[in-house]
């Protein structure tokens, strides 16, 4: 985690986006914020935070098969 707890909540991320890439999401929000939610702003904010979130999922699916491999191994 690149961002602390006291961070996230003085951003007042949700906790279901308190993750490993809330340290993009933070300036992400800000920038929408700013921006008024406007979707052809923030381009750049939007696309690494959704890299990062990709990249998390596929780092955590490598792991869940590893274990599933794992398991089946040990029956």
């Amino acid at each position: 985690m690149k961002v602390s707890s006291q961070e996230m909540a003085e951003a007042r991320l949700p906790l279901r986006y308190r993750d490993y890439c809330a340290h993009l999401l933070i300036p992400l929000n800000k920038c929408r914020h700013r921006t008024m939610y406007m979707p052809w702003k923030c381009e750049e904010e939007r696309h690494s935070y959704e890299k990062c979130e990709y990249e998390d999922f596929m780092r955590r699916s490598k792991i869940l098969a590893k274990i599933k491999q794992d398991n089946k191994e040990k029956e």
